[in-house]
């Protein structure tokens, strides 16, 4: 305030850089670069998923329209991503309006903000990206962007970078398909971050299949070899009972309303459990409104109205001391809300909550409508809904009286903390650190080895009760969880809980590396999931990453984390210890180290290649020598190729290669020939197509390009130096497998099964000390996938879980029996 200028003093004049040339205005592809924030929220996590959200929801509204089945988003290994639909493919031809002078209607779409078919025209009812920014902002924000579009019989492509056309649009083939497919890789130059999320898409994907009945989504993660397939019949009806799959419901059929007034299209599925914790997931025009807004307040305030109108009159309720609640009404809900608008009004590009109020009435008056007759017209449900509802009321009652009668006995009141947590000395919640510790012996050692200026420790006697199966007020008889609520400060239940109040904004959980400290740290996530999600929400909750190795290697030891440390160990000393002969000369140490990655790298790739596709061709196909996409349109050189890739074949493995087809079918949509190959492998004929979208991928190109690594150090067999004597390999893989093997001598291994085999300082110099410790941070990236996890492990119903174990038996890697 001090710089405002007296009244009446002279006002001093402007900087001289601030005149009439200094206001100036973004627009287009400037705009977009400059400021990426204003369209797709940050340029972090958020804003690079939206990236993706923006090109999905284009295909989706192409379902939404009626001309799109199936979508498959691809994230690829060099961290570009692909999204493909069969719609009726991006319009292309000379663009009617004379003020984009004669562009092709491809280019505007991608290159001109506000330009689309969702203002009006009628070619989109409702969608979900309305702005018209969405599919430019990803072209102006990516390194690289590549559209093809199948339509009218013809193949059209076209490629960007950084916004910049590199050509017009152009006809590369023939095809009787139809569709979109728009491939980008992030420019790192404006997106701080590139990495995208399998978890998040995964999500995502999940809820656009379950909002659009019958449309199909596949979401493949090449990095890592996931899929997940999702396409599902009953819609949101689907959703409810996907959620409540692992629960026991009180009404077998979901509770299903759709109806359309005034414009607006609503359904509601709704199904209630025998469990305690309400999930419920609203949507508008397929966008996820994390926050809610008009739809799910219509929806509370009718729902509670209904039910206690009802129950009033059923007469179910006479002995209940207190009206039951809005809370006590939802307990055990799964509900999903779905509300298509065509001028859906988002607080925000971000559309996290919807704001358009004459929603909120139109939600009210379907519910009470509804569920009101519902109610009526089926009474055995409706008696299982009430008397849920009444349970939830007197478990409220009862749960405030625990709390009482724990207040009574001086804790959970904040006036005193649990004698054998040892608290730190800070209290200053914003460096302060809480480690839940498995057992008195490990939390003997943590007490000795911390940093008591801002470090503090509660050890865990055994395993704490399972909350997934307990009622609040039994979850208050649990002395380690009661313990556990008075050191964290924030109080419990939903008239005393506040999380604003934690002591500590680091919890972190310490347990053991076996199969009982993986159980007890279950128990507790569930616990934080369930009683204190807004402590995860906030970024508080962690998990130690104790050592599972000792290494001594010449009276030195070393720890490592888990079997990836250990093995990148091994690979350093092999490195250090090794030498390869080879055509001109020697390799080792650092350069050895990284082609033994590499070697690794590529046969990561092709294990993850073997669910699609046989392994063994690919690697042939590689081995044989680089075949490019230009090499399908020469028959006879492409021939050539396959004779070798053939001999490579019968070389590595004459005896167990089994049948062998070869075909050459024409591929019209780029005027050249596919590579097909049968194969047996596990008892079943294996087809493995090399087409031109195959050879062009970034999967491909980086086993060629591995494999050109690997051609540096000439040609087998090579000599390797290992210690005092020397082995001959035939393969790089083969001398991956002599040095690891040397490696190993002279090791002293030591695994470690508890936190108590550690003494302080081992503790504190491996686990604690935060200069050189690793922490895991809980996050909830895919919250149905989250709950669904909970509910399956942790819950009553035995079924599922067996089916999730048979599921999963053979994935199993480390079993502790």
């Amino acid at each position: 305030m001090e710089n405002i200028p007296a009244p009446g003093a002279a006002t001093p004049p402007p900087p001289a850089d601030y005149d009439t040339g200094a206001i100036t205005k973004l627009e287009g592809l400037e705009a977009v670069r400059k400021r990426p924030g204003m369209y797709i929220g940050d340029t972090m996590t958020y804003g690079l998923h939206k990236l993706v959200y923006e090109v999905v929801d284009n295909s989706v509204d192409e379902a939404l329209a009626g001309h799109c089945t199936d979508i498959e988003v691809v994230i690829h290994v060099d961290g570009s991503l692909s999204v493909q639909d069969n719609g009726r493919g991006i319009p292309v031809g000379p663009h009617p309006d004379p003020k984009f002078k004669g562009k092709d209607t491809l280019e505007v779409v991608l290159t001109e903000l506000h330009a689309g078919s969702k203002f009006g025209n009628g070619a989109y009812k409702v969608s979900g990206g309305l702005h018209g920014v969405g599919v430019t902002c990803v072209n102006f924000l990516s390194e690289w962007f590549k559209v093809r579009v199948q339509r009218n019989g013809k193949v059209y492509e076209q490629s960007y970078a950084r916004g910049v056309s590199n050509g017009a649009p152009a006809v590369v083939g023939e095809t009787d398909k139809r569709g979109t497919l728009i491939w980008f890789k992030p420019d790192n130059t404006v997106m701080e971050t590139a990495d995208f999320n399998f978890d998040t898409l995964s999500q995502r994907m999940r809820e656009l299949a379950f909002l659009n009945a019958g449309l199909r989504i596949i979401i493949r993660d090449m990095r890592v070899g996931k899929e997940h397939d999702f396409k599902f019949d009953g819609g949101i009806v689907s959703f409810v009972e996907y959620i409540n799959k692992a629960k026991q419901s009180l009404n077998e059929k979901p509770i299903h309303f759709r109806t359309e007034r005034e414009g607006v299209s609503l359904e509601i599925a709704l199904q209630w459990n025998d469990g305690y914790d309400e999930r419920i997931f609203t949507f508008a025009n397929n966008i996820n409104t994390h926050e809610g807004g008009s739809h799910l307040s219509g929806f509370k305030a009718a729902l509670t109205r209904t039910l206690n109108s009802y129950a009033e009159k059923s007469g179910q309720w006479k002995d209940l001391k207190e009206t039951p609640t809005g809370e006590d009404a939802r307990e055990g809900l799964a509900a999903v809300i779905s509300v298509k608008l065509s001028n859906p009004q988002f607080e925000g590009q971000t559309k996290t909550k919807l704001g358009n109020s004459e929603v909120k009435g139109l939600v009210e008056q379907m519910v009470n409508d509804q569920l009101a007759t519902f109610l009526e017209e089926n009474p055995v449900v409706s008696k299982k809904i009430v008397a849920k509802i009444g349970d939830a009321t007197r478990a409220r009652i009862a749960a405030r009286k625990a709390r009482e009668t724990v207040r009574r006995k001086g804790v959970l009141d904040g006036g005193s903390l649990p004698g054998k947590l040892a608290d730190c000395q800070s209290r200053d919640p914003s460096e302060s650190e809480l480690y839940i510790v498995e057992g008195d012996s490990a939390g003997g050692s943590a007490k000795q080895g911390r940093d008591r200026r801002n470090q503090a420790i509660l050890p865990l006697r055994g395993k704490i009760l399972n909350v997934e199966k307990a009622r609040f007020e039994k979850m208050l008889t649990s002395a380690e969880i009661v313990t556990l609520i008075t050191a964290l400060g924030t109080g419990i239940g939903r008239e005393d809980y506040n999380p604003e109040k934690a002591r500590y904004h680091r919890i972190i959980l310490m347990t053991d590396a076996d199969v009982d400290g993986s159980h007890i740290r279950t128990l507790l996530l569930t616990f934080f999931y369930r009683q204190m999600p807004e402590l995860i929400q906030n970024g508080y909750l962690y998990i130690a990453q104790p050592p599972l190795y000792k290494v001594t290697r010449n009276k030195k030891d070393m720890y490592v984390k888990d079997e990836r440390g250990l093995n990148d160990y091994l690979l350093r000393i092999a490195a250090e210890h090794s030498r390869v002969v080879m055509e001109g000369g020697e390799l080792g140490g650092s350069e050895l180290r990284g082609l033994l990655e590499k070697v690794i790298t590529y046969e990561e790739r092709l294990e993850k290649m073997a669910s699609r596709r046989d392994a063994r061709v690919v690697d042939a196909l590689v081995q044989a020598g680089r075949v490019d996409a230009g090499l399908l349109t020469d028959e006879a050189a492409l021939r050539g190729q396959v004779e070798k890739m053939v001999g490579y074949l019968k070389a590595r493995m004459p005896d167990t290669l089994g049948r062998f087809e070869v075909a050459y079918p024409v591929d019209p949509e780029h005027h050249t020939r596919k590579l097909v190959v049968k194969t047996d492998i596990n008892g079943g004929v294996r087809q493995t197509v090399f087409d031109h979208g195959f050879l062009s991928s970034p999967e491909y190109l980086e086993l060629v390009s591995l494999r050109e690594t690997f051609q540096a150090m000439g040609k087998a067999p090579y000599r390797v130096k290992v210690g005092d004597g020397e082995v001959v390999a035939l393969s790089v893989q083969e001398v991956l497998a002599a040095v690891r093997k040397d490696a190993q001598k002279g090791l002293g291994l030591q695994r470690y099964k508890g936190l108590g085999e550690m003494n302080p300082e081992q503790l504190w110099d491996t686990t604690m000390n935060p200069v050189t410790r690793t922490l895991l941070q809980v996050r909830i990236e895919d919250a149905v996938e989250s709950d669904e996890i909970f509910s399956l492990l942790m819950g009553e119903a035995v079924e599922p879980r067996r089916e999730f174990i048979e599921r999963n038996a053979l994935d199993v890697q480390n079993l502790d029996i």
